[in-house]
């Protein structure tokens, strides 16, 4: 015949239970830490020869062109390259010519993405392009300040705007300091760094 517990077994059972209890609780948590792991945002550093700068990117908003950045960004395209325009009170740009202004040769172009509600405001990434809508391939621009007049307005060539995918988190100081570099006129080129300012690696950052 049953019996029931006696104080010893409902002691011991509670222990039991608490431990479970608290094994569960903190796998929860890492199971919560890794599904924020696998949701955030990825991150590119760019180390350039004035500082590095970290970018958070948003697939969410520009998911062909973050999949296209980070493919170059992959393949070690950046690497050696340089901002080889740069307006101070405008954007600094880059990621497309070698130090001697050699353009390097890049995939087809990317689709697009810009959208009225993601703005071209200081210290969000852009690509760059030519009048052609879907032009972009390699190169990006870092918003200086709040350029209104890059957004997306409307569907036609003049009013498509540029397309932002992400945002400098850390080192904006360094683009502040390319941006004051001085520059000059090297053939067809404005706007040149008179000395060369490198990207010396592009790198995804690691959790």
């Amino acid at each position: 015949m049953n019996r029931g517990m006696d104080g010893r077994d409902m002691l011991r059972r509670a222990r039991a239970a608490g431990v479970a209890a608290a094994m569960a609780l903190a796998a929860a948590s890492k199971g919560e830490d890794a599904n924020m792991m696998a949701t955030a945002n990825p991150r590119v550093i760019l180390g350039t020869s004035r500082g590095a700068v970290t970018i958070e990117l948003w697939p969410d908003k520009a998911p062909q062109t973050v999949a296209n950045f980070l493919a170059y960004v992959d393949a070690g395209f950046y690497d050696g390259l340089v901002f080889h325009r740069v307006i101070d009170g405008f954007m600094i740009q880059g990621g497309g010519f070698t130090p001697d202004l050699r353009q390097k040769p890049t995939r087809a172009p990317v689709r697009n993405e810009a959208r009225a509600d993601i703005p071209n405001a200081r210290g969000t990434l852009a690509m760059a392009r030519t009048s052609d809508v879907d032009s972009a391939t390699a190169q990006f621009f870092v918003n200086l300040v709040d350029n209104a007049f890059l957004n997306h307005r409307k569907k036609t060539p003049d009013g498509f705007g540029y397309c932002v995918f992400g945002r400098v988190v850390d080192g904006m100081d360094a683009v502040d300091a390319i941006a004051k570099v001085a520059t000059c006129t090297v053939g067809p080129f404005e706007n040149v760094p008179a000395e060369p300012v490198r990207i010396l690696q592009a790198r995804r950052a690691t959790p």
